[in-house]
């Protein structure tokens, strides 16, 4: 990738200052059309191989309820090396970097994220650290890109934010196959009278949020799949909390510990 294509990316003031007030951005055209059919062959792939490091967190058989929210396969890079071109672009690696303000960007996961025709559900209102095995005091700096694989709209299960909901800060993770209404938490903070707003997209382009975010996206009504790459970036230096992940569980990381190495490759910065 020339160091030429990675500047012409990266994101202007006026993107990080609107990041840092509401807690997401829309990234247009981030990756070409070529590009797009590209990783869209290389994410059907690896959606199909069943062997392998990546983990399939949801299937029709074992957990129908979740299944209907999401069909996911986390760690993809792993096992597919143009998957792993993708999670790993420069291009999106450097935006991640300047919007984080982290000397340094690390990769914690990436996961192909289904949202199954017809019988499907919204994925509901939630933010993401709470998920996340890492200390605390790394939340703000902690973010995702969200890059569809198909045009997405209200039909088809783009995303909504509530527009500067991570300065409340972490609160409990919310159960996806059968939610709590996680704006209970927040009443009298104005957040509960916050009007939501939602981002359709064109396939190329994505947005970022950061993991204190509160997000939604809607069901597919369609009769084809929403296809989408999501890629979890963390600032250098993130300690392990302990807390159970798929990501850090056969890994046997005492608390305390530094997620780095080859698993958690440095992308961008130092």
């Amino acid at each position: 990738m020339a160091n030429a294509d990675v500047k012409r990316q990266e994101v202007s003031e006026e993107q990080m200052a609107f990041f840092q007030e509401y807690g997401f951005v829309q990234v247009d055209n981030v990756l070409t059309a070529e590009e797009i059919k590209e990783l869209t062959m290389f994410i059907e792939e690896s959606m199909s191989e069943e062997e392998g490091l990546s983990v399939r967190t949801s299937n029709p058989e074992a957990r129908l309820n979740y299944y209907r929210v999401l069909n996911q396969k986390v760690n993809v890079w792993r096992d597919h090396a143009g998957m792993a071109r993708y999670t790993t672009h420069p291009k999106l690696a450097s935006i991640a970097l300047k919007l984080s303000g982290a000397s340094g960007i690390r990769l914690f996961h990436d996961h192909a994220l289904w949202k199954m025709p017809q019988d499907s559900k919204a994925t509901p209102w939630h933010q993401d650290f709470p998920y996340w095995p890492m200390k605390d005091q790394f939340a703000h700096q902690t973010l995702s890109a969200w890059i569809p694989l198909d045009d997405v709209d209200e039909q088809n299960g783009c995303m909504m934010f509530i527009p500067g909901s991570h300065k409340i800060g972490k609160l409990r993770g919310i159960n996806l196959s059968d939610p709590q209404d996680i704006f209970q938490y927040v009443q009298g903070t104005g957040l509960d009278n916050t009007q939501p707003v939602n981002v359709p997209l064109r396939k190329g382009s994505c947005t970022f949020h950061t993991g204190l975010t509160f997000h939604y996206s809607h069901p597919n009504k369609t009769d084809k799949p929403r296809r989408v790459l999501a890629i979890i970036f963390m600032p250098d230096g993130v300690v392990y909390d302990g807390k159970d992940h798929v990501v850090t569980k056969p890994l046997k990381l005492a608390p305390g510990t530094r997620l780095q190495g080859g698993v958690f490759p440095l992308l961008a910065g130092k």
